[in-house]
């Protein structure tokens, strides 16, 4: 508590003058800053390891540019399989072996909150974990984690909103992960729904990572006589889900999380026509949807991908998602100039005020040292059975 105080009230006095006073915390060097994270290369969420290569990609792009105030970044990425006591033992190889700076944009809810309080206690900071949870924007608590997308919370809330201006008697059922990434979620979507939550919601039924399938409680929930499904699902679980629901028969309304709307998971269904429909969250311009078809900051993400990440796929939304948080910790880094100290890291983390042309129109990056969360607004888009399709208003959580 003491530190998150004297933290607050070292970031309301400003970024520190170290032009003439070089500060280096581990990791850095004159012609270096060693950064580290991890990723699920392997396990049940390994199509989201695209993510740890576009930011290398990116940082490959920065050092070819002269790097960050003449230093290169040196990003070391780390298989964790997606599996929570691995991503500690990973981290803390990062930490103590590698010494790195901090951590950078690591994978996943449980994941990251593995590793919170190893990194909390040992005062290194662990900016923008490729999370919703709510639990990284807490600052009086965890001075040293610093989230960045909108906050699962929000998405629910405004996923809920959505659901009851057009279906009011809606009768939903929700799968979702059993950890605080599904039932952050959870929670948003009951306070958006507001006093008609506990008529609205007639099942919900959740998941573990290790279940091989979902196919039972997709049949639960249908049971259950709900025309709407809110699938609060990652990865190859929200392909397991929609193929189900399919199959059965079931034809609800159905929702699904932000960060599984990839076009692979779309895709690498039997008939991609199954998820013609679907409704998710955004926050980020698809370089698939139309909408953006002659936009420039889109076209530049394609020129990009082209020339650094080649292999990659260009229709990829985590893709989107890795170039923003590389250029984001890019902004950290240059704000820092020559006090790259590990608090200073977390200053200037914690005064952000950025504006990025391929985030959506009316959103941009902003955190102070009481908002731990840098992007605060989302936006729905729809799957027309080939493409995504944005559509209505931006959506704050009140």
């Amino acid at each position: 508590m003491l530190f998150a105080a004297t933290l607050l009230g070292l970031a309301l006095n400003g970024p520190a003058d170290a032009k003439n006073n070089k500060q280096y915390g581990p990791g850095v060097t004159d012609a270096e800053i060693k950064i580290g994270q991890t990723m699920p290369y392997s396990g049940p969420l390994s199509t989201y390891g695209t993510i740890g290569k576009a930011e290398s990609a990116y940082f490959h792009m920065i050092n070819e540019q002269g790097g960050v105030n003449g230093r290169k970044i040196v990003l070391v990425s780390l298989d964790d399989g997606y599996s929570p006591p691995r991503t500690l033992e990973q981290t803390r190889r990062l930490v103590e072996q590698d010494q790195v700076l901090l951590l950078f944009n690591s994978f996943g809810t449980a994941p990251n909150a593995a590793i919170q309080p190893y990194l909390n206690e040992r005062g290194v900071p662990q900016l923008f974990p490729l999370s919703g949870a709510t639990r990284w924007g807490d600052p009086e608590h965890f001075p040293w984690t610093i989230g960045f997308q909108p906050s699962l919370q929000v998405e629910g809330y405004a996923v809920a909103r959505y659901i009851r201006q057009q279906w009011p008697n809606a009768k939903i059922a929700v799968l979702y992960q059993n950890d605080d990434f599904g039932k952050d979620y959870m929670k948003g979507l009951a306070d958006g729904l507001g006093e008609v939550a506990r008529r609205a919601i007639v099942g919900e039924t959740s998941y573990e990572t290790t279940d091989p399938t979902v196919d039972s409680q997709i049949v639960t929930l249908q049971a259950s006589g709900a025309d709407v499904l809110v699938n609060v699902s990652a990865g190859k679980f929200t392909a397991m889900a929609i193929r189900k629901a399919y199959q059965i028969g079931w034809r609800p309304s159905q929702f699904i999380f932000s960060g599984a709307s990839t076009r692979e998971a779309m895709l690498g269904l039997p008939r991609p026509g199954q998820a013609a429909g679907l409704i998710t969250a955004q926050w980020f311009k698809d370089p698939t949807d139309p909408t953006w078809r002659n936009d420039s900051a889109v076209g530049d993400w394609i020129a990009w991908m082209s020339k650094y990440y080649p292999e990659g796929d260009r229709t990829s939304v985590p893709n989107v998602a890795g170039y923003i948080g590389a250029m984001a910790l890019v902004q950290v880094l240059r704000q820092c100039g020559d006090d790259l100290t590990r608090e200073n890291v977390m200053r200037q983390a914690a005064n952000l005020d950025l504006e990025l042309p391929i985030l959506l129109p009316g959103i941009k990056v902003s955190t102070s040292p009481t908002q731990f969360f840098a992007v605060h607004e989302i936006a729905l888009k729809r799957f027309n059975g080939e493409v995504w399709e944005s559509f209505g208003e931006l959506s704050r959580m009140r």
